[in-house]
């Protein structure tokens, strides 16, 4: 079982032709011809989320000139320029100046190679995607911008031309929707916990995103207005029970099997935790808050767990311990739709020469090896309150790590890894946790994972995706260590 997400992935993509108006007069149909295949480069965008605008064809310095206040009015996220023929850059150098989000240069050739036999300098023209590339990069540079990326293949069957566009496509889904984040910080950092400090400015500052202070007690009249015994709780039990187990206890003594009032406490948190994030317009919640003992208010907090596992497979990312980092950090996984559980690390197996990789919330549930656990808890180990905790090992394959970090100037780091979680059993804490193999070893990767600096939180998600994760560095000006 999938869980939907909250809100459909978009980002706002242009698109412009290029090549050269000396061309049209000389080799009437040819503009058309060329248009033609910007239509297919467009279908291909189409199909992975994006709201496109088509900035024509621009084939000469005025139409750029033209051209670049609606490309700036359009507020977009990523820039494909289609490199259809032979252009000069001057139909780009102006615009590439005034960008600061992704430009991609797309060079894809109707022919895998030219008909020798019949060729003509037509036919070359219609495939002479590659030929303005060295100059459109080094213009970039010398316009004081990185060389832009650049996809090369076949306009048709091309499966790695066609992974790259979706690769950027993803990339574009987190800046847009990191870029305009409403990300909610509510309680304080966890006694002591150096590593969690975070400027709320510096987000701002690096990534776009705005951080809003949240009250706890803001909670209070959301939950006290949910009827336990109405329909919409009733409605979130069965959502709950429908995609958790709820074993019985195995060996650890503070565990239990889930009870109806550890359900019912989760379920009327969860509809308030889904309330409350509508009316504060959230895209993310980093949290942490005791309360007084035995008040009310530490009962809806200390039983966030199920909600916000539930929120995060959403897209909604929801962290524990005031990490908002990690949060970020999660979002930037579920938009590249690769999960984004929040974890940290637990005991070594020196056996299997593997270290288990989890936490006490929030899970990614989209990414469980099966279905999920609840268990009830008597404590949340190091923490105040006690109720239902979520226990699950993410698929087995390959695994990506993502920490963003703060270096001693001040400024956010990212810290990545790539691995492969395998099958192991796991401790029937309550909690997640998976074995993860790193190379070369499990001792020599820790130590160079914590060489590098790195909060010692970390979303975790499927796939290999430690190169992608870089172009999102790279795009928003952060450093990045891959280990």
């Amino acid at each position: 079982m999938i869980i939907e997400r909250r809100k459909p992935l978009t980002a706002r993509a242009g698109i412009f032709g290029v090549g050269l108006d000396t061309y049209w007069k000389q080799f009437p149909g040819l503009l058309e011809e060329l248009l033609a295949k910007k239509e297919t480069l467009k279908r291909k965008l189409a199909s992975h989320h994006l709201e496109l605008f088509d900035f024509g064809m621009i084939d000469n310095a005025e139409r750029a000139a033209e051209a670049l206040p609606r490309i700036e009015a359009a507020d977009l996220d990523i820039l494909f320029v289609d490199m259809l023929t032979y252009a000069t850059s001057a139909t780009y150098g102006m615009i590439a100046r005034r960008m600061q989000i992704p430009v991609i240069l797309v060079a894809l050739q109707p022919l895998s190679a030219l008909d020798y036999e019949h060729a003509n300098t037509r036919m070359q023209l219609c495939n002479d995607d590659l030929c303005s590339i060295p100059e459109f990069t080094g213009v970039a540079v010398r316009m004081g911008k990185q060389p832009p990326p650049v996809i090369l293949g076949m306009l048709e069957n091309d499966p790695v031309a066609d992974a790259e566009l979706a690769e950027w496509c993803r990339v574009a889904h987190v800046l847009h929707d990191l870029r305009r984040a409403r990300l909610g910080h509510m309680g304080h950092v966890l006694e002591a916990m150096l590593d969690m400090q975070t400027d709320p400015a510096a987000v701002t500052a690096a990534f776009g995103a705005h951080v809003v202070q949240c009250e706890a007690d803001e909670l209070l009249p959301i939950y006290r207005g949910i009827d336990p015994a109405g329909v919409e709780v009733a409605e979130m039990k069965r959502r709950i029970l429908s995609f958790f187990d709820t074993p019985d206890p195995v060996s650890d003594p503070l565990t239990e099997k889930l009870t109806e009032a550890d359900l019912e406490t989760a379920a009327v948190v969860a509809v308030t935790l889904e309330r409350y994030v509508e009316a504060k317009k959230l895209d993310g919640l980093a949290y942490y808050y005791e309360a007084e003992p035995g008040s009310l208010l530490r009962r809806i907090v200390t039983n966030f767990i199920v909600g916000n596992s539930l929120l995060t497979a959403a897209g909604f990312p929801m962290c524990g311990e005031f990490d908002i980092k990690t949060c970020i950090a999660m979002l930037i996984m579920d938009r590249l739709e690769i999960g984004g559980s929040f974890a940290e690390f637990h005991p070594i197996d020196f056996a299997r020469d593997t270290v288990l990789v989890g936490h006490d919330g929030p899970h990614h549930l989209n990414i469980a090896n099966g279905r999920p656990v609840i268990r009830s808890l008597k404590k949340y180990h190091g923490k105040p309150g006690s109720g239902a905790g979520v226990e699950f090992n993410i698929q087995t394959g390959p695994i990506t790590m993502l920490s963003i970090s703060v270096n001693a100037r001040g400024k956010f780091k990212f810290i990545a890894a790539e691995g492969e979680s395998i099958d192991g059993p796991i401790p029937p804490t309550g909690n997640t946790n998976t074995h993860g193999k790193f190379p070369p070893d499990v001792r020599t990767f820790l130590k160079r994972w914590a060489a590098a600096g790195p909060t010692h939180h970390f979303a975790l998600g499927v796939g290999h995706h430690a190169g992608t994760i870089r172009k999102v560095a790279d795009t928003f000006g952060v450093e990045i260590e891959i280990i």
